[in-house]
Formats: structure tokens, C-alpha cells, sequence
């Protein structure tokens, strides 16, 4: 039977109340500048294109009770979505749902690559956060990890993601944002700053506890927000 480790409500809305104010924060340090400087702002990096990977007949990494990783990636997506057009945050979705691809016959996983590329490239001034978990042949390793693109920006966004992440929900994470694989087709394709984000672990019960949560989920999401918020206003 699939054991999964519980975790207190009362800690998590403490959790979830102090990402909100770091966010307030961080939006406060965003909308004290002056006027000058949001009109010299406005247009660098206005969009936010939300990338859940895989999707349809692709369900990613299959955790040992049939999780699939496209759920988890997709909901962290749309919640992300949702948080960033209260914030007036421009945002593109490569998906929104889980139907796009049914048929195995047709499915190209290259040419779907190709596809999520393209809308990136052809959304002006853009930043790229690609959604993933990551999975292991056993169940030691654990936490999220932030790769980023070779793009001009990337390693800067990636750097302060994860560094987010940790401070905020994982201070127990030992791991360090890197370069993404050259390998990977979307962040090495792509003409704009962009990282794809490792959330945990579908082979760790702990994280996979908590990525199948809504709670944490929203809070991810809006760790990653925040993440974007920051690099705008620092990095532009």
C-alpha cells in the first residue's frame, strides 16, 4: 500500500502567509520606483510564458500509485496562471489542458517540442518557466532543482528561482541551479530568458505527498511568481 507522509494544516498556512508577504514585499519594491522607471520597465520581459511539460499521451515520470507528472505539472501551471493576471502579469500557456495529444499513432514528441518553442519565440519580450518533476530509479533523492537556458538573463532568473524556493519552501534542499542540458530542446532553443523548473521528486513519497496537494501547489506557483516579479524589476 502507497504510504504517504502527512503534513500539519496549521504549519502550511503559516508557510503560505509568509510567501504572501514576501511577495507583498516584493511587489512593493516593484511599484516604488519612479515614474521613470515603470515607463522604462513596461516593456522588458511583459509576458510570462507558462510551459506545464508533457501532456496528453506524454505523462511524464509515473509515480508508484500512477501519479502522472503532466497532472502535477499542469496544475501547478494554471495555478500559476490564475496568481499572475491578479497580478496584471501578461502570461501565454503552451497547454491548458490534457487533451492535445490522445492518439499514440500521431504523437510526436519532437514536433511537440517544436510547437511549445515556437509559441515561446513568438511571444515578444518574453520569459520562459517551464514546469517539470524530476524521478530517480530509487526513492533517496528528494527537493526541487532550477535549470537555465544559455540565454541572456536565464542564469540570473534561474539562480534567484531557486534560491526562492529554498528560503521559502524547501531549506532543507542542498541542491544548486545549473545550466540546463544541452539536450534539453526547449531551453536550448528558445531566444529569450527561460528556466525549467524541477519542482521534487515523483520517486520521493515526501515530495510526492506534496506536489498531489493543492496547498502546495499554490504555494509553489506562487514562489515561482514572485521568482518572475523580482527578476523583472532587478535584472531588467
Amino acid at each position: 500500500m502507497f504510504y504517504t507522509l502527512k503534513i500539519k494544516k496549521s504549519g502550511f498556512k503559516l508557510l503560505l502567509a509568509a510567501i504572501i508577504i514576501a511577495l507583498c514585499v516584493a511587489l512593493f519594491f516593484i511599484f516604488r520606483a519612479e515614474k521613470k522607471d515603470v515607463f522604462a520597465r513596461e516593456n522588458v520581459c511583459p509576458s510570462l510564458v507558462i510551459d506545464p511539460g508533457h501532456g496528453g499521451v506524454d505523462g511524464g515520470a509515473i509515480a508508484l500509485n500512477g501519479a502522472k507528472e503532466s497532472d502535477i505539472n499542469l496544475a501547478i501551471g494554471l495555478r500559476l496562471e490564475k496568481l499572475a493576471a491578479f497580478c496584471g502579469v501578461h502570461t501565454v500557456m503552451t497547454r491548458t489542458d490534457d487533451n492535445m495529444r490522445t492518439d499514440m499513432d500521431s504523437y510526436s514528441e519532437h514536433d511537440e517540442l517544436v510547437r511549445r518553442t515556437d509559441i515561446t519565440n513568438s511571444t515578444p519580450s518574453a520569459c520562459l518557466i517551464s514546469i517539470h518533476q524530476n524521478f530517480y530509479p530509487t526513492s533517496q533523492p528528494s527537493g526541487a532543482q532550477v535549470l537555465y537556458a544559455g540565454t541572456s538573463g536565464s542564469r540570473e532568473f534561474g539562480e534567484l528561482t531557486h534560491k526562492n524556493i529554498i528560503d521559502k519552501l524547501q531549506p532543507e534542499n542542498r541542491r544548486v541551479a545549473g545550466p540546463a542540458a544541452k539536450e534539453l530542446y526547449i531551453t536550448s532553443h528558445i531566444n529569450c530568458p527561460g528556466i525549467l523548473v524541477e519542482c521534487g521528486f515523483m520517486s520521493n513519497f515526501s515530495d510526492l505527498e506534496k506536489l498531489s496537494q493543492k496547498e502546495y501547489q499554490n504555494t509553489f506557483a506562487l514562489v515561482l511568481l514572485g521568482s518572475y516579479l523580482q527578476y523583472k524589476n532587478a535584472y531588467s
